[in-house]
């Protein structure tokens, strides 16, 4: 090991070393044929031979020679430290590979080098995470995650291969933004109304014309967590409103170009309030829920629901129904799609994490 442990040491001090050789050669020619036996030593462990070098004792007897001659009683003890440090040393490194690998096949595969918490990797797309669970308790725990975190990762490495197309999806309550051309390819758009980032990307699909380009199916998605609870204040309330709006069908007093549940959710992500707040801002920090839902109501009297409609809605949003199309949703996103945030969009065959970008 304490070849080993020297090769890697001697492996991270190659930059300091190449740089001060620019000013004494002598020391590059030096840590050269250091590194160089270091190198043949590690060859024949790798191989599984008996290292010949005698680099080990090379190393000990360099560290120990001060030693020997102040505190000879000290040799033993130290030499033990340094078969430990050796091991200590070995095994980091060894846990840093496997670590840096299984941060980078989760970033291409999942989009996110950290797969409990989306949003704590800064080398992922911006999403609002589906974070999992609490985390581990205890190291038993732990373990159990790590594993977990790899066959999330495996599970997912054949979506960057799959020809996404939304017939295989099964996805239930699509908001239908179709446009007059009928050989326009469908995009798949999965938002939660009380996330910051769908608020950007929607934002960015209506100024750069998305929703003529595709055949959208807006997905609305009140993102849980793996313990079932909601992200975001009041966005279950307005998912369950949208699905029973769409279930309800168009009135025949709407006046707007798409359906009133895509006018509710451009609102939220659009629009102000008489408090020159965002109206998505108002549901996620000011809004109680009977608030939340009287706005809602007021725009279906709006969008031209009457008053037999509202109560419809009212009565649909709350049923086991919506609850089934939340739960089966919730579902496919994050075990069939493998979403790790949201928003997610799928359009061309191909799945996209995080905001729109033209």
């Amino acid at each position: 090991m304490v070849c080993i442990a020297a090769f890697i040491i001697l492996c991270l001090m190659s930059v300091i070393v190449g740089f001060l050789s620019i000013f004494r050669r002598d020391i590059g020619k030096r840590w050269w044929k250091t590194f160089k036996k270091s190198w043949g030593c590690v060859g024949k462990r790798i191989t599984l031979q008996k290292c010949e070098t005698g680099f080990k004792e090379d190393i000990k007897n360099s560290i120990l020679s001060k030693v020997i001659v102040k505190k000879p009683h000290l040799v033993k003890p130290i030499s033990v430290g340094i078969e430990v440090a050796s091991v200590l040393i070995v095994l980091i490194t060894v846990w840093s590979l496997v670590e840096g690998a299984k941060a980078g096949l989760a970033l291409w595969s999942l989009g996110t080098c950290n797969v409990q918490r989306p949003e704590a990797c800064s080398l992922g797309a911006e999403v609002c995470s589906i974070d999992g669970d609490s985390g581990p308790k205890n190291p038993i725990e732990a373990v159990g995650y790590w594993f977990s975190d790899w066959g999330e990762i495996f599970s997912a490495i054949p979506d960057k291969f799959r020809d996404w197309e939304h017939e295989d999806l099964g996805l239930k309550g699509m908001m239908s933004i179709a446009n007059d051309n009928a050989e326009t390819k469908i995009a798949i758009d999965i938002l939660d109304p009380g996330c910051s980032v769908c608020l950007q990307s929607f934002r960015t699909q209506l100024e750069t014309g998305f929703f003529d380009k595709y055949n959208v199916q807006l997905i609305p998605f009140p993102i849980q967590d793996g313990e079932g609870k909601f992200k975001f204040k009041n966005s279950e309330l307005i998912v369950r409103y949208l699905h029973a709006a769409i279930m309800q069908g168009v009135p025949e007093k709407f006046s707007g170009d798409k359906s009133p549940a895509f006018e509710i959710m451009k609102r939220i992500y659009t629009e102000k309030s008489d408090n020159k707040r965002s109206y998505q801002t108002e549901f996620n920090e000011y809004y109680s829920a009977d608030e939340a839902e009287k706005k809602l109501v007021a725009w279906l009297e709006e969008f031209g629901y009457d008053n037999k409609g509202r109560s419809e809605i009212a009565e649909r949003a709350k049923s086991d129904e919506v609850t089934n199309i939340i739960r089966e949703n919730n579902d496919i996103v994050t075990n069939n799609i493998h979403a790790k945030g949201i928003p997610t969009t799928i359009y061309n065959g191909t799945k996209h994490t995080g905001a729109y970008k033209e």
